[in-house]
């Protein structure tokens, strides 16, 4: 059984699963002081039709990776989902590309306040008993690294995220910089800390055609994020089929999962400019183009169900 926001479901009825988006990315504190670009009721019901768009063009199931550091609200995509014919999955851990938060700075083993790792106890507790009072279980943990590379911050979150992947058995997902190799850094720390590599999946590996890397990657067990479809800013969207069709060709469609890294709305950009910039960068996307593409290019209809329908149901189920 698969968590999500409505309960736990088979997984087997995930069906086509886009395992790396975003419903809302928010700065609440911004908000809270700099008003003007947040419009609850709006947003809402943006977010909704844009989920029932994405489920109209044939996704069953989405992965919301919204976490501590990107302004995860649990209540309000429960609002959401209730209106939409989707399964939403929600994640637990924390986005971070230097340093933790200043609430753990001080707060730990061998710190001022010594005591255990905080972060591993509340990313259990999303995962097990539930974020908040919401009743909505967590099925995955998330992390990051980028260009930085692994700070003293984020060593200490990937390792208060492995642990608690060993204490629950959940999945492990990230973020990383794919043109610094920034996955072979979180492998290292996830191999030192006895992680199950099969039940990681290393994001944004979409935005290299290094596949030198990549395999590095997927033969050590893990699987790949190709997770940035319609956000050709970082590559463009010729070279992200190419990628995937001569990764299918060599075997390893079984180690790669396919999405956007979307949102309904972010703070991070105007809408206006990102509607501009970026047009695709879209839930829908990925059937109406991208699926396309890979079997123009020779990917078959089985490889394409084995990267967005088998291989996220193997990844979450625990």
């Amino acid at each position: 059984m698969i968590e999500t926001v409505a309960g736990p479901v088979p997984a087997e009825d995930l069906g086509p699963t886009l395992m790396h988006e975003h419903i809302f990315v928010l700065n609440r504190e911004l908000e809270a002081n700099y008003p003007g670009r947040w419009d609850q009721a709006e947003r809402v019901a943006d977010a909704v039709a844009k989920l029932r768009a994405a489920a109209e063009s044939g996704i069953r199931t989405i992965v919301d990776l919204t976490v501590l550091g990107l302004g995860r609200d649990v209540p309000l995509v429960q609002e959401v989902a209730a209106q939409v014919d989707l399964h939403v999955v929600v994640a637990t851990g924390l986005y971070s590309f230097d340093d933790v938060p200043m609430f753990f700075k001080f707060r730990g083993p061998g710190l001022l306040i010594d005591g255990p790792e905080l972060m591993t106890e509340f990313f259990v507790r999303d995962l097990t008993k539930g974020v908040a009072d919401t009743g909505v279980k967590a099925a995955i943990i998330k992390c990051a690294t980028d260009k930085a590379g692994v700070t003293p911050g984020v060593d200490r979150i990937l390792r208060a995220v492995s642990r608690a992947h060993l204490e629950t058995g959940a999945p492990i997902t990230t973020h990383t910089d794919a043109g610094t190799r920034r996955g072979l850094d979180q492998l290292a720390i996830f191999r030192e800390e006895g992680v199950d590599l099969t039940r990681v999946v290393i994001g944004h590996c979409g935005d290299t055609t290094d596949t030198d890397y990549l395999r590095e990657l997927m033969d050590a067990g893990c699987t790949i994020g190709m997770d940035r479809f319609g956000m050709e800013l970082l590559l463009p969207f010729a070279q992200r089929i190419d990628t995937v069709a001569r990764l299918c060709a060599q075997g390893y469609a079984d180690r790669m999962v396919l999405s956007h890294d979307a949102s309904c709305f972010t703070h991070n950009f105007d809408p206006e400019v990102k509607q501009r910039v970026m047009p695709d960068w879209v839930y829908t996307h990925l059937q109406q183009d991208v699926v396309p593409a890979l079997r123009a290019a020779g990917i078959s209809a089985e490889q394409i169900d084995q990267m967005l329908i088998h291989n996220p149901s193997r990844v979450l189920s625990r």
